[in-house]
Protein backbone atom coordinates (compact mmCIF):
# COMPACT_ATOMS: atom_id res chain seq x y z
CA UNK A 1 0.00 0.00 0.00
CA UNK A 2 1.36 3.45 -0.96
CA UNK A 3 2.01 6.26 1.49
CA UNK A 4 -0.83 8.20 -0.11
CA UNK A 5 -3.28 5.36 0.48
CA UNK A 6 -2.07 5.03 4.07
CA UNK A 7 -2.56 8.75 4.61
CA UNK A 8 -6.05 8.65 3.11
CA UNK A 9 -7.04 5.72 5.34
CA UNK A 10 -5.64 7.45 8.41
CA UNK A 11 -7.51 10.64 7.51
CA UNK A 12 -10.79 8.75 7.12
CA UNK A 13 -10.26 6.95 10.44
CA UNK A 14 -9.44 10.17 12.29
CA UNK A 15 -12.49 11.87 10.80
CA UNK A 16 -14.69 8.99 11.93
CA UNK A 17 -13.12 9.03 15.40
CA UNK A 18 -13.62 12.73 15.99
CA UNK A 19 -17.20 12.56 14.73
CA UNK A 20 -18.02 9.74 17.14
CA UNK A 21 -16.20 11.50 19.98
CA UNK A 22 -18.16 14.70 19.35
CA UNK A 23 -21.47 12.85 19.37
CA UNK A 24 -20.59 11.32 22.72
CA UNK A 25 -19.98 14.89 23.87
CA UNK A 26 -23.46 16.03 22.85
CA UNK A 27 -22.61 16.84 19.26
CA UNK A 28 -19.84 19.31 20.04
CA UNK A 29 -16.09 19.45 19.46
CA UNK A 30 -13.57 22.27 19.58
CA UNK A 31 -11.12 23.83 17.18
CA UNK A 32 -8.30 22.63 19.43
CA UNK A 33 -9.58 19.04 19.45
CA UNK A 34 -9.77 19.03 15.67
CA UNK A 35 -6.22 20.36 15.33
CA UNK A 36 -4.91 17.83 17.85
CA UNK A 37 -6.69 14.91 16.17
CA UNK A 38 -5.17 15.63 12.74
CA UNK A 39 -1.83 17.06 13.88
CA UNK A 40 0.27 14.20 12.48
CA UNK A 41 -1.07 14.77 8.96
CA UNK A 42 0.22 18.37 8.74
CA UNK A 43 -2.90 19.70 7.05
CA UNK A 44 -3.36 23.18 5.61
CA UNK A 45 -5.90 25.69 6.94
CA UNK A 46 -8.03 25.03 3.86
CA UNK A 47 -8.09 21.30 4.69
CA UNK A 48 -9.10 22.06 8.27
CA UNK A 49 -11.92 24.21 6.90
CA UNK A 50 -13.11 21.23 4.86
CA UNK A 51 -13.07 19.06 7.98
CA UNK A 52 -15.15 21.63 9.85
CA UNK A 53 -17.62 21.83 6.96
CA UNK A 54 -17.92 18.03 7.03
CA UNK A 55 -18.57 18.03 10.78
CA UNK A 56 -21.19 20.77 10.51
CA UNK A 57 -23.00 18.84 7.78
CA UNK A 58 -23.08 15.90 10.18
CA UNK A 59 -24.64 18.05 12.91
CA UNK A 60 -21.40 18.48 14.87
CA UNK A 61 -20.95 21.96 16.32
CA UNK A 62 -17.55 23.62 16.63
CA UNK A 63 -17.21 25.06 20.15
CA UNK A 64 -21.01 25.20 20.53
CA UNK A 65 -23.85 22.80 19.79
CA UNK A 66 -25.86 23.05 16.59
CA UNK A 67 -29.64 23.20 16.81
CA UNK A 68 -30.29 19.93 15.01
CA UNK A 69 -34.01 20.70 14.67
CA UNK A 70 -33.21 23.11 11.81
CA UNK A 71 -32.14 20.12 9.69
CA UNK A 72 -35.43 18.28 10.14
CA UNK A 73 -38.01 18.06 7.39
CA UNK A 74 -41.54 19.29 8.07
CA UNK A 75 -42.64 15.66 8.42
CA UNK A 76 -39.87 14.90 10.92
CA UNK A 77 -40.61 18.07 12.90
CA UNK A 78 -44.27 17.10 13.11
CA UNK A 79 -43.41 13.60 14.24
CA UNK A 80 -40.95 14.91 16.84
CA UNK A 81 -43.47 17.36 18.26
CA UNK A 82 -46.09 14.63 18.67
CA UNK A 83 -43.60 12.14 20.09
CA UNK A 84 -42.23 14.61 22.64
CA UNK A 85 -45.79 15.37 23.70
CA UNK A 86 -46.30 11.65 24.36
CA UNK A 87 -43.08 11.51 26.38
CA UNK A 88 -44.20 14.48 28.47
CA UNK A 89 -46.74 12.22 30.18
CA UNK A 90 -43.98 9.99 31.54
CA UNK A 91 -43.35 10.61 35.21
CA UNK A 92 -39.68 11.52 35.50
CA UNK A 93 -37.49 10.75 38.51
CA UNK A 94 -34.93 12.61 40.59
CA UNK A 95 -31.23 11.85 40.31
CA UNK A 96 -31.41 9.82 43.51
CA UNK A 97 -34.43 7.87 42.33
CA UNK A 98 -32.73 7.16 39.02
CA UNK A 99 -29.64 5.88 40.80
CA UNK A 100 -31.81 3.49 42.81
CA UNK A 101 -33.57 2.42 39.59
CA UNK A 102 -30.26 1.66 37.91
CA UNK A 103 -29.01 -0.41 40.82
CA UNK A 104 -32.27 -2.41 40.93
CA UNK A 105 -32.26 -2.82 37.14
CA UNK A 106 -28.68 -4.11 37.29
CA UNK A 107 -29.87 -6.67 39.83
CA UNK A 108 -32.52 -7.88 37.37
CA UNK A 109 -35.65 -6.24 38.79
CA UNK A 110 -38.07 -6.16 35.85
CA UNK A 111 -40.22 -3.25 37.05
CA UNK A 112 -37.10 -1.12 37.58
CA UNK A 113 -35.83 -2.02 34.13
CA UNK A 114 -39.14 -0.95 32.56
CA UNK A 115 -39.10 2.36 34.42
CA UNK A 116 -35.47 2.97 33.50
CA UNK A 117 -36.34 2.45 29.85
CA UNK A 118 -39.20 4.95 30.16
CA UNK A 119 -37.13 7.71 31.76
CA UNK A 120 -34.33 7.14 29.22
CA UNK A 121 -36.54 7.65 26.14
CA UNK A 122 -35.82 11.42 25.94
CA UNK A 123 -32.11 10.57 25.79
CA UNK A 124 -32.77 8.52 22.67
CA UNK A 125 -34.45 11.54 21.07
CA UNK A 126 -31.48 13.78 21.88
CA UNK A 127 -29.08 11.29 20.31
CA UNK A 128 -31.30 10.83 17.25
CA UNK A 129 -31.15 14.57 16.59
CA UNK A 130 -27.38 14.28 16.30
CA UNK A 131 -27.84 11.80 13.45
CA UNK A 132 -30.53 13.76 11.59
CA UNK A 133 -29.94 14.41 7.90
CA UNK A 134 -27.74 11.32 7.53
CA UNK A 135 -30.10 9.40 5.24
CA UNK A 136 -32.38 7.77 7.81
CA UNK A 137 -35.65 9.37 8.97
CA UNK A 138 -35.72 10.66 12.53
CA UNK A 139 -38.64 8.36 13.32
CA UNK A 140 -36.64 5.33 12.22
CA UNK A 141 -33.58 6.47 14.17
CA UNK A 142 -35.66 6.79 17.31
CA UNK A 143 -37.19 3.39 16.68
CA UNK A 144 -33.78 1.77 16.31
CA UNK A 145 -32.57 3.64 19.38
CA UNK A 146 -35.51 2.52 21.50
CA UNK A 147 -34.93 -1.11 20.54
CA UNK A 148 -31.25 -0.77 21.45
CA UNK A 149 -32.17 0.94 24.73
CA UNK A 150 -34.47 -1.92 25.72
CA UNK A 151 -31.78 -4.46 24.90
CA UNK A 152 -29.11 -2.48 26.75
CA UNK A 153 -31.19 -2.20 29.93
CA UNK A 154 -31.52 -5.98 29.89
CA UNK A 155 -27.73 -6.26 29.78
CA UNK A 156 -26.93 -3.92 32.67
CA UNK A 157 -25.75 -6.80 34.81
CA UNK A 158 -22.66 -6.80 32.64
CA UNK A 159 -21.40 -3.41 33.87
CA UNK A 160 -19.42 -3.13 37.09
CA UNK A 161 -20.47 0.29 38.39
CA UNK A 162 -23.94 1.87 38.27
CA UNK A 163 -22.26 5.17 37.37
CA UNK A 164 -21.36 3.63 34.00
CA UNK A 165 -25.03 3.08 33.15
CA UNK A 166 -25.82 6.31 31.27
CA UNK A 167 -22.69 6.00 29.14
CA UNK A 168 -23.42 2.34 28.44
CA UNK A 169 -27.00 3.00 27.37
CA UNK A 170 -26.02 5.99 25.22
CA UNK A 171 -23.28 4.00 23.47
CA UNK A 172 -25.66 1.16 22.64
CA UNK A 173 -28.17 3.63 21.23
CA UNK A 174 -25.52 5.43 19.19
CA UNK A 175 -24.17 2.15 17.82
CA UNK A 176 -27.66 1.13 16.71
CA UNK A 177 -28.24 4.42 14.92
CA UNK A 178 -24.85 4.32 13.21
CA UNK A 179 -25.55 0.78 12.05
CA UNK A 180 -28.91 1.90 10.65
CA UNK A 181 -27.22 4.71 8.75
CA UNK A 182 -24.51 2.40 7.43
CA UNK A 183 -27.11 -0.17 6.33
CA UNK A 184 -29.11 2.53 4.57
CA UNK A 185 -26.01 3.81 2.80
CA UNK A 186 -25.08 0.27 1.73
CA UNK A 187 -28.59 -0.30 0.40
CA UNK A 188 -28.48 2.99 -1.50
CA UNK A 189 -25.09 2.03 -2.94
CA UNK A 190 -26.46 -1.31 -4.11
CA UNK A 191 -29.39 0.49 -5.69
CA UNK A 192 -27.09 2.87 -7.54
CA UNK A 193 -24.98 -0.02 -8.81
CA UNK A 194 -28.13 -1.74 -10.06
CA UNK A 195 -29.28 1.41 -11.86
CA UNK A 196 -25.88 1.83 -13.51
CA UNK A 197 -25.86 -1.81 -14.59
CA UNK A 198 -29.33 -1.51 -16.15
CA UNK A 199 -28.29 1.66 -17.96
CA UNK A 200 -25.11 0.03 -19.29
CA UNK A 201 -26.89 -3.12 -20.50
CA UNK A 202 -29.74 -1.11 -22.04
CA UNK A 203 -27.32 1.14 -23.91
CA UNK A 204 -25.27 -1.77 -25.29
CA UNK A 205 -28.44 -3.68 -26.21
CA UNK A 206 -29.75 -0.67 -28.11
CA UNK A 207 -26.50 -0.34 -30.07
CA UNK A 208 -26.52 -4.03 -30.99
CA UNK A 209 -30.22 -4.02 -31.85
CA UNK A 210 -29.63 -1.12 -34.25
CA UNK A 211 -26.89 -3.11 -35.96
CA UNK A 212 -29.03 -6.25 -36.15
CA UNK A 213 -32.21 -4.30 -36.94
CA UNK A 214 -34.01 -6.43 -34.39
CA UNK A 215 -33.94 -7.15 -30.71
CA UNK A 216 -30.89 -9.09 -29.60
CA UNK A 217 -30.75 -12.14 -27.38
CA UNK A 218 -28.92 -12.33 -24.08
CA UNK A 219 -26.36 -14.65 -25.65
CA UNK A 220 -25.76 -12.32 -28.61
CA UNK A 221 -25.28 -9.35 -26.29
CA UNK A 222 -22.84 -11.30 -24.13
CA UNK A 223 -20.84 -12.44 -27.14
CA UNK A 224 -20.74 -8.98 -28.71
CA UNK A 225 -19.83 -7.01 -25.57
CA UNK A 226 -17.94 -9.55 -23.49
CA UNK A 227 -20.34 -9.00 -20.60
CA UNK A 228 -21.16 -11.96 -18.41
CA UNK A 229 -24.58 -13.49 -19.07
CA UNK A 230 -25.26 -13.43 -15.32
CA UNK A 231 -24.76 -9.64 -15.27
CA UNK A 232 -27.10 -9.14 -18.22
CA UNK A 233 -29.75 -11.29 -16.56
CA UNK A 234 -29.25 -9.38 -13.31
CA UNK A 235 -29.94 -6.12 -15.14
CA UNK A 236 -33.02 -7.56 -16.85
CA UNK A 237 -34.47 -8.76 -13.57
CA UNK A 238 -33.60 -5.50 -11.78
CA UNK A 239 -35.82 -3.52 -14.14
CA UNK A 240 -38.61 -6.09 -14.42
CA UNK A 241 -37.67 -7.24 -17.92
CA UNK A 242 -38.18 -3.74 -19.34
CA UNK A 243 -35.11 -3.57 -21.59
CA UNK A 244 -36.98 -3.45 -24.88
CA UNK A 245 -33.99 -4.16 -27.14
CA UNK A 246 -33.37 -7.58 -25.57
CA UNK A 247 -35.47 -10.53 -26.64
CA UNK A 248 -35.78 -12.38 -23.36
CA UNK A 249 -38.51 -14.61 -22.01
CA UNK A 250 -37.88 -15.74 -18.44
CA UNK A 251 -38.39 -19.35 -17.50
CA UNK A 252 -41.48 -20.05 -15.39
CA UNK A 253 -39.27 -21.11 -12.49
CA UNK A 254 -37.73 -17.62 -12.44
Amino acid sequence: MSNLENKEQLFAQLLSDITKSARKNGGVTTEEEIRDAFSELELTDEQYDLIKDYLKKHNIGIDEAIDASEYLTAEESGYLENYLEELSFIEMVTDGEKEALIISAMAGDVSSQKKLIEVSLPMVVDIAKLYAEQGVLLEDLIGEGNIALTKAVGELSGIEDHKECDGFLAQMVMDAMENAIEDDAAEASRGMRAVKLVEEVAEKAKELAEELRRSCTVEELAEETGMEISKILEAIKACGNQIEDIDYKPEKSE
